[in-house]
């Protein structure tokens, strides 16, 4: 009968199991999933839009639903005009397609506050900066 060392055989016990957990080292080489589904909508896109319009008071965000909806918000700079913001996530995926802004836009005459139009530049601007952002957090899930 043939006698081994006791460390050559804990080598020869462990190798098997040591070599099949070294594949699991290896570094992704594609992107996170697109669809998220741990909450109701896309999570980085919910991420995305919260971030980007934390500067506004918020009066309702429902990851479910996906809706955010902020408070007025007047900018320091010019108190005569202020702007409330509604953001809605309709889908689970990270698409353009998945994403509104509507923007609500008042100015103060004589007092009153009156509505006024919003530039159409304004709610794509917002768009661009919620997708580029969901992009970026997509991005920078991929990791070792």
């Amino acid at each position: 009968m043939l006698r081994l060392p006791l460390p050559l055989l804990l080598i020869l016990a462990v190798a098997p199991v040591a070599t099949a957990c070294s594949r699991n080292r290896d570094i992704p080489n594609t992107l996170a999933p697109s669809r998220m589904t741990s909450i109701g909508v896309n999570t980085y896109l919910w991420r995305a839009a919260v971030d980007t319009v934390s500067f506004a008071p918020l009066l309702q965000a429902d990851a479910n639903s996906g809706v955010i909806i902020t408070d007025w918000y007047t900018n320091p700079n010019n108190p005569g005009e202020r702007m409330k913001l509604t953001v809605s996530i309709l889908d689970q995926d990270l698409r353009a397609d998945a994403l509104r802004v509507a923007a609500s836009r008042q100015v103060n005459q004589a007092g009153t506050w009156v509505d006024a139009p919003v530039a159409a530049a304004t709610v794509q601007k917002l768009e661009d900066i919620i997708l580029t952002r969901a992009r970026d957090l997509r991005r920078t899930t991929v990791g070792g």
